[in-house]
């Protein structure tokens, strides 16, 4: 587990710190300030290895660079690995262009997955990635470092040079789904769960048989049976958003599973601890899936990894998934961090966790920042009308100028029942308003 993270000349403040929590991570904040840097950092930190480093079609995940280049830079982080608790510190090599440090394999961290906002993914696997020294000789092997997924690998497939020898690591989500499906084992009942689980409330998501594409494509495909269509819909004519929490559910069980396998034929210890790092965890959602992905990923790693410690990092957008957070966010085990720009400086602290009641509350607290929930232009006319009404007209624009201007833009861009009109027509009829 990542306990401890900081920054000193990277990414996009001279110094970023983090003291993570055990359980679950939120990180929010606006575009550009941060969120994926941090998170590919978190990567880097438990695996010493960057994401595009070992798969260069992955649009994302690239090696951080000093802010300054001319000034020294460094990463230090401690981890919780399977040995105790460790504390690392990396520096950047100017002239090698490089992250250097201790010498020898990172401490093991436990399997550790990471969601890419891209629809990528990468899995690094203590049974498969941990380096190895062959007795009696002086190399090691470190042959497949991580598995690292550009979104196509996920369905179709991961490929990569081992010793040499081009080998496919992973048949993808297309091939894995059917072959589980076939065998009606244990991955295919997991896979079923999965994926029943993290559907929005009301709604109902079966794997439904196996049905080919085309006379031209030998393979099968999973389908699953959803309310809204008189027939199984084949997996990839799904919604973005469902091919997504489809692509989730599949490396959540492919990691696990080939973990299990690859860690038990060697006579190894399961993973002490899973750490999920998720980017943008609302990405293609409707607003049904966001109020619920959080407490489902959740509920599906717990279950999965019922026998090892779970840590989430997921950075978001959404105030929906954070209203969703409050009934079950637990202060002594979860943590709420924000990136914030101020005076053109980017500030990361953590977030005193407060519940605000519903998605317009989150939208106007200081975690997003909003004046109001509404249209900029709603805005715009509601701060005219509030300036009118307490005599401060110098600070009206042109267009809003007179008390017809105003009311007429407010009748434009508000909803008949928005709840500032009260106040708006008591104030005309000469009231003052409660």
């Amino acid at each position: 587990m990542l306990e401890y993270l900081r920054l000193e000349n990277v990414g996009p403040a001279p110094t970023m710190e983090l003291e993570l929590a055990p359980r679950l991570n939120l990180l929010t904040g606006d575009n550009g300030l941060g969120k994926s840097f941090l998170l590919d950092v978190a990567w880097w930190a438990l695996t010493r290895k960057w994401p595009r480093d070992v798969n260069d079609r992955l649009t994302s995940g690239y090696k951080a660079l000093p802010r300054d280049v001319k000034a020294d830079a460094s990463i230090k982080f401690r981890v919780e690995s399977q040995a105790g608790v460790v504390t690392y510190e990396s520096k950047f090599d100017r002239i090698y262009q490089s992250w250097t440090g201790k010498r020898g394999r990172p401490h093991n961290p436990g399997l550790v997955i990471y969601a890419h906002a891209d629809g990528g993914f990468s899995v690094w696997d203590p049974a498969r990635n941990y380096w190895k020294t062959r007795k009696g000789a002086d190399d090691t092997l470190a042959a497949v470092p991580a598995f690292v997924f550009a979104p196509q690998d996920v369905w179709d497939g991961l490929w990569m040079h081992v010793e040499g020898t081009r080998t496919n690591v992973c048949r993808g989500l297309i091939d894995d789904w059917a072959i589980w499906i076939r065998e009606a084992g244990e991955p295919a009942r997991n896979m079923a769960k999965i994926i029943a689980s993290l559907a929005a409330p009301g709604e109902t998501i079966d794997v439904g048989p196996l049905r080919p594409l085309s006379v031209n494509d030998a393979r099968d495909y999973a389908t699953l049976k959803v309310s809204y269509a008189p027939e199984p819909v084949r997996v990839i004519h799904m919604s973005a958003g469902l091919r997504r929490v489809a692509a989730l559910a599949y490396m959540l069980m492919w990691s696990w599973d080939r973990h299990v396998t690859h860690a038990d034929s060697q006579g190894l210890a399961r993973a002490h601890s899973v750490i999920l790092i998720l980017d943008e965890i609302e990405a293609h959602l409707h607003p049904r899936w966001q109020r619920s992905i959080l407490r489902s990923v959740l509920g599906v790693a717990e279950n999965l990894h019922a026998q090892a410690k779970l840590q989430v990092i997921a950075s978001t957008h959404s105030p929906l998934v954070l209203a969703s957070a409050e009934p079950f966010f637990d202060e002594q085990r979860d943590k709420l961090f924000t990136l914030t720009l101020v005076a053109g400086n980017v500030h990361l602290r953590e977030q005193p966790w407060a519940k605000q009641g519903d998605v317009v509350n989150w939208l106007v607290s200081d975690v997003f920042g909003l004046a109001q929930g509404r249209s900029l232009e709603a805005e715009r006319a509601i701060e005219a009308a509030e300036a009118w009404m307490r005599g401060a007209t110098s600070e009206l624009p042109a267009a809003l100028a007179t008390a017809e201007a105003i009311d007429a833009e407010l009748k434009r861009v508000l909803a008949g029942h928005d709840e500032f009109w009260p106040r708006w027509v008591l104030w005309q009829r000469g009231i003052d308003a409660p």
